[in-house]
């Protein structure tokens, strides 16, 4: 069951690899989807966040019955050394390249070019990559709970495109995959499918299931109960190749996390719940995003398109404690309480813990003093809510996510659904003033009294300024929030044809700039996010 509400204003496991036509070379990801992402922009304002520090793993399904497995990606297609690697299977394991426990595969080496190869990758100096063949991993590390020290796993496979299947294997998999994450703070991000429904891994509570947006994808919710999947997406032909991206993603966040750029709680910051908090947060909303009462998220696209940078801009706001802490009787209202103080920014993050009782249920405050000291001002607000499925359950905690105006007790927006780990806010044209975003826990018949929790927010105001120099036009905007382009147009007669200017603009000081010559005549502007 959920309810979203905005105002504006057992058996060995068998993998089925997701690709889209046999490959033999690695072909690294377009440097436009580093621009479309913000690897791009992040690398440009920050110092070597790499994914430096952090060991990953990429499991990968070999596409026939081949003895020994085609799963092992080539160094020398990816650029890197073989010394980064390890090799895995039913077979051994080795430390070399070539070996006798498995083939290169060619889609290997494409989700290994996107992930940390160089040039294209996101995540290009990892500390070490474990490879292994996809049945030997489920079987005998995660079904086996067999500790491994890789915090980022890319699964570009799928168990069964079939929805009968799928039903059948959910409650296998989804178990052992939460459990795994839930014991280990191991992320594992996992693409959904080509199409159909979202298939296991993908569909487990604790990992992150990613999207292929403008490609070939499968669509959500999960079948067994509804829950939002996808999360993400990232732009790219199949899921094989947008998973890597968001993996790739999830170290960086994680390299910046633990060397303490969200502060110096650097274990809370690169918890696996902090990061798919904020990687859900900082992505950006394709025209058409929806949620509603059927999902916190959007069934095509989750939370939406993969940012890096504005999810890095969250992490560097640093963590944010809730201003107030107050239980409630049992399903009763929980307006705003009046108290005094205020969040210290309004683009951050937190980890924290909310507690219930079987009589209470437990509401941490937020207060947020939104303005600009512009009074006119309208503000983008986003906030993502995540939790695990603690180890061993079937059911989760129910938490809630709300966004009250502290000045007038009304209710702005809601996210609360039974059967989601996930509660996800958007907000649109808010006004300035005192807001309280409500993080939740219901009492009574529950897993357990505590939860701990990760929350992402951020409220946004941005605003385009246009200066004069000699006969041009100067035009700056704040690099934070990404995803916006400059549009122009000639007149603003219904309907204005808006077109997105061509001139690219340089990064100085953080704020984007862009020169117009005044001599191409006039010109009205916008920022736009397409």
């Amino acid at each position: 069951m959920h309810s979203c509400f905005n105002r504006r204003y057992g058996r060995q496991a068998r993998v089925l690899l997701i690709f889209a036509a046999a490959v033999t070379a690695m072909v690294p990801a377009r440097a436009s989807y580093l621009d479309d992402i913000g690897v791009t922009l992040l690398r440009a304002v920050t110092t070597n966040l790499n994914g430096s520090g952090i060991r990953v793993a990429q499991p990968e399904a070999d596409e026939n019955t081949n003895q020994p497995p085609p799963f092992e990606v080539n160094p020398a297609a990816v650029g890197q050394p073989a010394s980064l690697f390890s090799y895995n299977s039913s077979l051994g394991s080795s430390p070399a390249y070539p070996n006798s426990l498995g083939a290169e595969s060619g889609h290997a080496d494409w989700v290994a070019g996107a992930f940390y190869g160089l040039p294209g990758g996101v995540a290009t100096n990892v500390a070490h990559v474990d490879n292994y063949d996809a049945d030997y991993f489920i079987n005998y590390v995660v079904r086996v709970m067999a500790p491994i020290n890789d915090r980022v796993v890319n699964q570009s496979f799928i168990d069964s495109t079939d929805p009968q299947q799928i039903l059948m294997d959910q409650p296998t998999w989804d178990p052992i995959y939460d459990n795994y994450a839930a014991r280990f703070n191991t992320l594992f991000v996992s693409g959904i499918g080509n199409g159909g429904p979202v298939g296991a891994p993908a569909t487990c509570y604790n990992g992150i299931g990613v999207a292929a947006y403008g490609g070939s994808s499968s669509t959500g919710p999960t079948l067994d109960n509804g829950r939002a999947k996808p999360d993400i997406a990232a732009p790219a032909s199949v899921t094989s190749f947008s998973t890597p991206q968001v993996a790739g993603a999830a170290a960086v966040l994680m390299q910046a996390g633990s060397r303490g750029d969200g502060g110096g709680e650097t274990n809370a910051a690169a918890d696996i719940r902090t990061l798919k908090a904020l990687l859900l947060n900082g992505a950006i909303k394709p025209a058409d995003w929806t949620n509603g009462t059927a999902s916190p998220l959007d069934a095509r696209y989750g939370a939406g398109v993969l940012n890096v940078f504005n999810s890095y801009r969250q992490l560097a706001g640093g963590k944010q404690d809730y201003t107030v802490s107050t239980p409630v009787p049992l399903g009763n209202p929980h307006p705003p309480t009046g108290a005094t103080g205020a969040v210290g920014a309004l683009s951050g993050w937190d980890f924290n813990t909310n507690s219930s009782s079987t009589n209470s249920d437990g509401v941490n405050h937020y207060y947020l003093d939104v303005t600009n000291g512009m009074s006119n001002a309208w503000f983008t607000a986003t906030a993502t809510l995540v939790w695990n499925r603690q180890q061993n359950q079937t059911n989760i905690n129910h938490l809630d996510l709300f966004l009250y105006d502290a000045n007038t007790s009304n209710l702005v927006a809601s996210c609360s659904s039974f059967v989601d780990n996930v509660e996800h806010l958007f907000v649109i044209q808010l006004p300035p003033g005192r807001y309280d975003l409500q993080v939740l826990k219901h009492g009574g018949a529950t897993v357990s009294n505590k939860e701990t929790y990760a929350l992402a927010f951020e409220f946004f105001s941005l605003s385009l300024n246009i200066a004069p120099s000699d006969a041009n036009a100067v035009l700056t905007w704040p690099v934070y929030p990404a995803g916006f382009v400059l549009e122009s147009t000639t007149n603003l007669n219904s309907p204005a044809a808006w077109s997105t200017n061509d001139l690219v603009p340089t990064v100085t000081n953080g704020q984007n700039q862009v020169v117009w010559d005044a001599s191409s005549g006039n010109q009205f502007f916008r920022l736009w996010r397409p």
